[in-house]
C-alpha cells in the first residue's frame, strides 16, 4: 500500500484515541479497494478485489452491467442473515404455545425492521432469500 494510506491509518488511530477508543488490530487492516483495485490487481497477477465487512455488509468491488462503471456492490452479510434467521426459528418454537397474535405482531416487526435495514440497491437475490425462509419457517 501506498505512503498515504499508512499516513491516514495512523491519523486515523490518533483521531479515535481521542475519544478514548481503539481500532481493532485484528480488524483493522490497509486493502486495496475501488474504482482501479480490480485492474491493478489484474496487472500485478492477482485475483479479484479483496471484499470488506461493514456494519452488517459485504462491500465488493463491482462495474454496473450496462455502462461498465465502477460502483460498490452491498450484500447482506452471510453470518449475520443466517444468525437472524435462527433467533426467528428460536422465538416462533417459543412463541408457539402462546397468542398467535402477539406471534404475528413480532414477526412482522422483525421481518420490516430487517427489510428496513438490508433493503439496498442490488441486494434483492438475499431479501428473497431472507423473506422465503421466514415464510418456511412460519407455514
Amino acid at each position: 500500500m501506498g505512503k498515504k494510506a499508512g499516513k491516514f491509518l495512523e491519523e486515523l488511530q490518533e483521531r479515535v484515541r481521542k475519544f478514548v477508543l481503539e481500532l481493532h488490530p485484528e480488524k483493522t487492516r490497509l486493502m486495496e479497494f475501488g474504482r482501479y483495485a480490480a485492474e491493478r490487481r489484474r496487472k500485478r497477477g492477482e485475483g479479484k478485489p479483496e471484499t470488506l465487512n461493514f456494519l452488517g455488509f459485504t462491500h465488493i468491488c463491482g462495474k454496473n452491467h450496462k455502462t461498465g462503471h465502477f460502483l460498490v456492490l452491498r450484500k447482506t452479510m452471510g453470518k449475520r442473515m443466517a444468525a437472524k434467521l435462527k433467533e426467528i426459528r428460536r422465538k416462533l418454537r417459543v412463541g408457539l404455545h402462546g397468542s398467535a397474535k402477539n406471534t404475528v405482531g413480532w414477526l412482522k416487526a422483525v421481518v420490516r425492521g430487517y427489510f428496513q435495514y438490508h433493503a439496498v440497491p442490488r441486494n434483492e437475490e438475499r431479501m428473497k432469500a431472507f423473506r422465503r425462509e421466514v415464510l418456511r419457517m412460519w407455514w
